[in-house]
């Protein structure tokens, strides 16, 4: 192999060896946006205090139910329809679970599923309490 066809290879192979630190370099990876938070209202820090829950069955994230007290250091918030069959759940304070009253399915207060028949989840939120306002948006 002649010298001169050797170092067009060898340029060709350096060429094709460094071209994704060469695209990396031209075209950095930009961070993506993050996700705006849609917070809506759910109730009044009053409602919740008074009752020690807020249910809103009609909102932008389906049926939304919020457990606890403005003093309480994290509400609980979830969507109370049972996923076996869609009835509404009931909150357990004693025993720290929601019950569905139709087939007895059991969830966390985090809303997993702690015996069926339910096999899935009930959605949660995150919540926050802004100016007597009880406020949610999705995880």
């Amino acid at each position: 192999m002649k010298r001169r066809k050797f170092i067009n290879l060898l340029s060709v192979s350096l060429l094709l060896s460094f071209s994704p630190l060469l695209i990396t370099v031209v075209y950095p990876n930009k961070p993506k946006p993050k996700k705006k938070e849609n917070w809506i209202s759910i109730g009044t820090v009053a409602e919740l205090d008074k009752n020690g829950q807020i249910l809103k069955e009609k909102t932008s994230l389906g049926a939304v139910l919020v457990i606890g007290t403005s003093k309480s250091k994290q509400l609980i918030a979830v969507n109370p329809i049972c996923t076996h069959l869609g009835c509404n759940v009931d909150w357990e304070a004693e025993e720290n679970i929601f019950l569905c009253p139709c087939h007895a399915s059991e969830f966390t207060a985090e809303g997993k599923v702690q015996n069926g028949p339910a096999t899935k989840p009930l959605s949660t939120y995150k919540t926050k309490i802004e100016k007597n306002t009880v406020m949610v948006t999705r995880i």
